[in-house]
């Protein structure tokens, strides 16, 4: 299996690692548009599964299940309703 987990910040599509002979992979991205070539790239090099920080949310996910044809599972992180305070601290009042 071949995994991939991507992350949207302050990134440059460069940043980027990978173990287990790329067997997983990190890929910082700045913006949806960076995320969508990055998933389809990943696509077409055969991943099995993308993994995506929160910051992309519902809508996020969706579009990159649509980039990648719905043919492999997307998921995205989320976070238990009692951590919010400890969220909104560090991300900011919107997460």
């Amino acid at each position: 299996m071949k995994y991939a987990f991507i992350i949207m910040d302050d990134f440059d599509m460069q940043d980027s690692a990978s173990i287990h002979d790329n067997h997983a992979q990190i890929i910082g991205v700045s913006n949806l548009k960076e995320a969508c070539m990055a998933a389809k790239r990943l696509y077409e090099e055969g991943i099995d599964c993308i993994e995506l920080c929160g910051a992309f949310g519902p809508a996020g996910a969706k579009e990159i299940i649509d980039v990648t044809e719905n043919q492999i599972p997307v998921g995205y992180i989320t976070h238990l309703p009692e951590q919010d305070p400890l969220y909104q601290k560090v991300f900011g009042a919107e997460n």
